[in-house]
């Protein structure tokens, strides 16, 4: 059985330098590199304050109360919806007073439609009241071949028989086939980590999507594990990332995607130079 361990409190976040971002890597800095490296640039090396946003915030709170639901069933006990209620309401109060969003008006009914998801959620999930997990919230690192970085990472959800879940919200019904492409690299560290962790195989990866619509939706997408094809790809993005951090090449990439990107006024000044 993997270790269970609460998630810690991070510190307050501060500019890294390179020595000490390619002596680690994870799925999260994977993918903000691979989307701009401008933005990894202005996140993870300057540190620049985020703008807090409702959908960010709105995915910590599910994962918080998620994580609570995991932890109840690995001890043993029984999840009261009654408690989880209050258990929602202050998490979503405490958080909320460290930061400032904008709710244009709207956050009663953004507070009471993410409650009714996570309802759809418990009254829909595949995994059963008597399942205990083999882990939750798991922190893991591996080291990785051919000179990479370690890898470090926590996992979600680790099911009986080791099959690796991972939450994820939306305001829109994930398609199948592109949520796996969307998330690969960050399945396949989780996949990598547990196997270096318990020297097992996986049994199979789920990501479950709790859809935030008018009627909100639970959609799970059920994946074999990860190929060698696949870890093979998730290998070379890391060396392109290792690479790339080595010659400073912090370079924007524009798209769609910026039009919700936290950093859009620092990028629109940035002149060519760090």
């Amino acid at each position: 059985m993997i270790g269970v361990v609460e998630t810690p409190t991070p510190n307050s976040r501060r500019g890294r330098s390179i020595e000490q971002l390619t002596a680690t890597v994870s799925a999260s800095r994977i993918g903000c590199w691979q989307q701009c490296r401008l933005k990894f640039y202005f996140r993870y090396v300057l540190s620049i304050p985020k703008r807090a946003k409702a959908p960010p915030y709105i995915g910590k709170v599910v994962h918080f109360i998620l994580q609570a639901w995991n932890m109840a069933r690995w001890r043993g006990q029984t999840f009261q919806t009654d408690l989880a209620k209050e258990l929602f309401e202050r998490n979503w109060r405490e958080r909320q007073a460290r930061l400032a969003i904008n709710w244009d008006g709207k956050e009663e009914e953004q507070r009471d439609n993410t409650w009714t998801m996570l309802q759809t959620y418990f009254a829909e999930t595949p995994i059963k009241a008597n399942e205990r997990p083999e882990g939750v919230e798991v922190p893991m690192e591996a080291d990785l071949p051919g000179g990479l970085p370690k890898l470090v990472g926590i996992i979600d959800l680790v099911r009986a028989g080791g099959r690796i879940v991972d939450f994820k919200t939306s305001g829109k019904t994930p398609d199948a086939e592109k949520a796996e492409h969307l998330h690969e690299i960050q399945l396949a560290c989780y996949s990598t980590l547990y196997r270096d962790a318990t020297g097992e195989r996986e049994s199979g990866l789920e990501l479950h999507h709790l859809v935030k619509l008018k009627t909100p939706k639970i959609v799970v997408t059920s994946l074999p594990p990860m190929t060698d094809h696949q870890q093979g790809r998730l290998f070379r993005s890391i060396a392109s990332y290792v690479d790339g951090l080595a010659r400073r090449d912090f370079v924007p990439s524009p798209g769609i995607h910026c039009s919700s990107c936290e950093y859009f006024n620092n990028c629109r000044l940035w002149t060519g130079k760090e």
